[in-house]
């Protein structure tokens, strides 16, 4: 491995003055040097997981940062500010500026190593080493690892000898400091152990953030150090990217208490179920890892013991007092989405291809088990179109269930695949897909809150949650939900009916209102049915076609939009809707408004209002046009049977522009307020100032 940083990618005076200034001047020296390809590529990829979540830290230091397809190796640029730039840290500007650029896929040696550097940026004395270094080969050697802070700021000559391998040096300082502490922990508490004659209190705590590099491993230092003031006994296991290793389970078994600092999911947490337990976001275990001690302490004291096998689900985190239920609802929102996602792109490419092979009546054909012609391309069609059909019969089930798992850990996910399921039943689509999922998690969380004895704790996560659960679900689904929705669907059918004979531009917009409110829900199909009862005669009318055009054009609208509005500002959206917008471009073309799903549910209040409008556009200049449509589906691939095709065309291109422009705008007024779920490569960084013990702002 090549070292990954050098004299050439420090900056002693760095002069710029903003971050997006100092972010360039730091990557153009990579791009010099070839560990960036791509420098407007990359630094539009360091914004965005800025605009995530401010990456300034107390004691001024500022640690931009990202994965990026734009970086060849992992390469760290490090700058010195003699005026300050803010970074968005709460004590102010920050002086000392690190890069951190990490490919997409770094190995695990990387990982460890960028892990290392956040614990050494704990160290006061390492942080004073760097503001007063004076050459740029001393002060690349130092953030090496190749010399010691202590020789650094003397320039003696009797300093810490250079190492070999200098790319593993900080790792091993870092291994080091870490069994240091461990042993100092221990020792600590044995002394204790001996003067009062009883053990120290005893805590397992597991650290986690999105991309495990950085606050993982900080909120873990941070633990530690709060453990061996309060003469606590704290063993930490960080799940982060490189791997992580399993607590022993006598020392699990050993334990007082749990302390949950995580941003994402933690793995196997069954292992500390029934202990007293506090489940934070990871920025709590960085800021405030003392309160939570204090805290299990207490729960401890008071008998309080996690219920099942799921104790303090991520609905339960109170401790980040930074992060809102707001920024709580998009994270289980996004669970559910992450996991949906795959079967939108296969569903609805296989649906596309379905329609190219087989032409727009694919979806008429008969079971392909019974019929199936080897050399036949309809065949063939009729093929991936079913396959499609019923890889998009998960989309729904899969939203709900990965929500629920989102709020309450895997006793979530029978309720919510149950909910997912009724939903589609019930003809309520993706948003009853969405109130699925939340139900489902808070009757699960609710559930668990009630205290039950101990010997029946067992089977609570495998038979008592996941049966009152579903009942509870189904009821309120099939009961409460389903009715007022299939009233609300014959009403809006009835209503449309006797708006044939109005306005016809002004019945095109509502059309394109209607198709575009819930992508595939219970008012998108309304619209479309009520278009293709007009057209299933032998033979329809011209009013009839006009309708299935405005309805077809307006349904293809949210997913193109949003794969040119990924496209134009890519900074906007996170990497996995940019490579969803992709897959939109395919599924709008093809009439398949569900490849929108992901990016409404990710935010419902900009995407959908935004899709809205650019339907209500399109549908009104379909009418307004005169264009005509007999087929009831297809996309780009029934072209040849739409009346007016160039001029249907522009009243599609006319609505995704609109969309595009106002998702754009909207999305670039939001608050860019700290949300926790940001993914990034310094997420370890510092905790605390190891000499004022202060609170870090993540």
């Amino acid at each position: 491995m090549s070292e990954m940083i050098t004299a050439d990618l420090v900056d002693l005076d760095l002069s710029a003055e903003t971050k997006e200034a100092a972010a360039r001047a730091l990557a153009e020296r990579m791009v010099t040097l070839g560990r960036v390809t791509d420098l407007e590529g990359f630094l539009a990829d360091v914004a965005a997981r800025e605009a995530q979540m401010p990456t300034g830290l107390d004691g001024g230091i500022g640690i931009p940062h990202c994965r990026s397809e734009h970086v060849t190796e992992p390469t760290l640029g490090f700058g010195r500010s003699a005026a300050g730039i803010d970074f968005g840290a709460p004590d102010g500007p920050a002086d000392l500026i690190f890069l951190i650029a990490a490919p997409a896929g770094a190995d695990d040696a990387h990982l460890t190593i960028l892990s290392s550097l956040a614990r050494q940026l704990m160290n006061a004395e390492f942080t004073s080493a760097l503001r007063a270094v004076d050459d740029a080969a001393a002060a690349a050697a130092l953030i090496r690892g190749d010399e010691s802070p202590a020789a650094a700021a003397s320039t003696a000559s009797e300093g810490t000898e250079p190492t070999e391998g200098s790319q593993d040096s900080v790792a091993v300082s870092a291994a080091a400091s870490a069994d240091t502490a461990t042993d100092t922990t221990t020792d600590t508490t044995t002394a204790d152990t001996g003067a009062s004659g009883e053990r120290p209190f005893r805590i397992v705590a597991v650290t986690s953030c999105p991309t495990g590099i950085a606050h993982t491993y900080m909120a873990a230092e941070s633990l530690e150090n709060a453990g061996r003031e309060a003469g606590v006994e704290v063993v930490v296991e960080t799940q982060g990217s490189a791997g992580f290793t399993r607590l022993d389970p006598a020392v699990i078994a050993a334990a007082d208490g749990v302390i949950f600092a995580h941003d994402v999911p933690v793995r196997d947490k069954d292992r500390f179920a029934g202990k007293p337990t506090v489940d934070v976001g990871v920025k709590a275990g960085i800021n405030k890892p003392a309160e939570l001690i204090t805290e299990v302490r207490g729960k401890a004291a008071r008998g309080e013991v996690s219920a099942g096998s799921a104790p303090g689900t991520p609905v339960e985190r109170s401790g980040d007092s930074a992060e809102g239920y707001g920024t709580k609802l998009r994270k289980w929102l996004m669970s559910g989405v992450s996991y949906m996602v795959p079967f939108v792109a296969a569903g609805g490419l296989l649906i596309a291809l379905g329609f190219a092979i087989g032409g727009y009546k694919i979806n008429k054909a008969p079971s392909v088990m019974d019929h199936f012609m080897w050399l036949q391309a309809d065949s063939w069609g009729a093929l991936f179109f079913q396959i499609g059909v019923v890889s998009f019969g998960f989309l729904v089930p899969v939203l709900a269930g990965y929500i629920a798992y989102g709020m309450a850990d895997r006793p979530g996910l029978v309720p919510g695949f149950v909910g997912g399921a009724i939903s589609l039943t019930i003809n309520a689509g993706f948003l009853g897909g969405l109130a699925a999922g939340l139900i489902a998690g808070g009757v699960v969380i609710g559930i668990q809150k009630v205290k039950i004895p101990a010997s029946l704790r067992g089977i609570m996560p495998v038979v008592v949650i996941p049966l009152i659960s579903a009942a509870i679900v189904g009821f309120l689904m099939f009961v409460v939900i389903g009715k007022p929705i299939a009233s609300a669907q014959k009403g809006m059918t009835d209503w449309l009916n006797g708006l044939t004979g109005t306005n016809a531009v002004l019945l095109g917009a509502l059309l394109g209102l209607m198709m575009c409110f819930d992508l595939g829900g219970p008012v998108n199909k309304v619209a479309y049915t009520f278009a293709t009862a007009g057209i299933a005669v032998a033979s329809p009318s011209d009013s009839a076609m006009k309708i299935m055009a405005a309805v077809m054009a307006a349904g293809m609208v949210p997913p193109l939009a949003m794969a040119l509005a990924t496209t134009v500002r890519g900074r906007l959206f996170t990497e996995t809707e940019r490579e969803n917008g992709k897959a939109a471009w395919v599924l709008g073309a093809s009439f398949i408004s569900e490849g929108a799903i992901p990016f409404a549910a990710a935010d419902p209040l900009r995407v959908i209002p935004s899709a809205m409008v650019g339907g209500a556009v399109t549908g009104s200049l379909s009418m307004a046009f005169d264009a005509t449509l007999r087929a009831p589906h297809g996309g780009i691939f029934v072209v040849p049977l739409i009346g007016n095709p160039f001029l249907y065309l522009i009243a599609i291109a006319a609505g995704v522009c609109v969309t595009t422009a106002l998702v754009v705008v909207l999305k670039g007024m939001r608050k860019q307020a700290p949300e926790g779920t940001g993914a990034g490569v310094a997420d370890t960084a510092i905790a605390a100032k190891v000499d004022s013990k202060e609170p870090v702002a993540a």
